[in-house]
């Protein structure tokens, strides 16, 4: 099964990331954020960081496409209760963008959707 990658040409040459690698960054972003509940990467690997990270899969995805020569990357996820919706989405969106800026070197743009909210469980006595 072939990969998909992002690719950015330079004056070196063409670079070029699998989208397996966006995934897990966009996961391990999204898991510094507080009140987010959950979202799942379109690759296993991404799948796995999440868990391991503790967030909780939603069904959904980290979809990666491109449009007028530049990535996007739109995130579908879960946010808590009791957490300012717009808030959380915001600081979603704003560690999703440095971390890919920092770690790629590609200007992206992030789209936030937020497709639920999740109320925790009250513990048992």
């Amino acid at each position: 099964m072939p990969e998909n990658y992002v690719s950015n040409q330079t004056e070196k040459g063409n670079v070029s990331i699998a989208e397996d690698v966006i995934c897990v960054m966009v996961s391990a972003a999204m898991a510094e954020v507080e009140g987010v509940a959950g979202a799942s990467g379109s690759a296993a690997v991404a799948n796995d960081i999440a868990d391991f990270l503790g967030i909780k899969s939603s069904g959904k995805n980290i979809k990666i496409s491109s449009k007028d020569g530049k990535t996007v990357v739109d995130i579908v996820l879960l946010v808590r209760y009791g957490y300012n919706v717009t808030s959380v989405a915001k600081k979603v969106q704003e560690k999703v963008y440095a971390a890919l800026e920092a770690m790629t070197g590609m200007d992206m743009v992030v789209n936030v959707h937020v497709s639920g909210i999740i109320f925790e469980k009250a513990e048992k006595k």
